[in-house]
């Protein structure tokens, strides 16, 4: 196993501020109301998705008989 023993050129990291760049972007374009509104629904839209499927979910995710089917199954074990 050799290995080599040249030396890693390592300078351009510490030059690396030199070549950094003073042209700042240009500034962000501020939303429409229209745009603001569209995006406030789609996030309403999206909210409301997530909460009417844990809503109509968590029935199908309980364990156990309600009161009601007890008292049916009672009743009809004919005593």
């Amino acid at each position: 196993m050799l290995r080599r023993r040249e030396a890693v050129p390592f300078a351009f990291v510490a030059e690396a501020d030199s070549f950094r760049s003073n042209v700042t972007p240009p500034p962000r374009e501020r939303l429409r109301p229209s745009q603001l509104l569209g995006r406030t629904l789609i996030g309403l839209t999206v909210v409301a998705g997530l909460v009417g499927s844990l809503l109509f979910g968590m029935p199908a995710l309980e364990t156990g008989q309600s009161p009601a089917r007890q008292a049916q199954s009672e009743a009809s074990d004919g005593r």
